[in-house]
């Protein structure tokens, strides 16, 4: 699947999008923002406070608890103010 990253989580990250094939036992956005955090220093820093972070699957925002299984591509950012 392709993540795509946003506004401060892209500049943590240190890229806009990545491939990935999270393992069988990532099955929610809650799991696999915990996952990324493992993958190293600077995934760790930008989802160090994960419920921020918002996230949407093909378009769609979803919450924590969404299931990733089927998602072709699954967005990450911060919150959104008005203005």
């Amino acid at each position: 699947m392709k993540l795509l990253y946003f506004a401060w989580v892209r500049e943590r990250v240190g890229k806009p999008e990545e491939e990935i094939d999270p393992p069988p036992n990532v099955r929610t956005i809650g799991e696999l923002m915990a996952w990324l955090s493992r993958r190293g220093e600077e995934y760790a820093y930008a989802f160090e406070n994960a419920k921020v972070i918002r996230a949407a699957i093909d378009h769609a925002h979803v919450k924590p608890d969404t299931a990733i299984a089927g998602a072709r591509e699954i967005a990450f950012f911060p919150p959104m103010t008005g203005g």
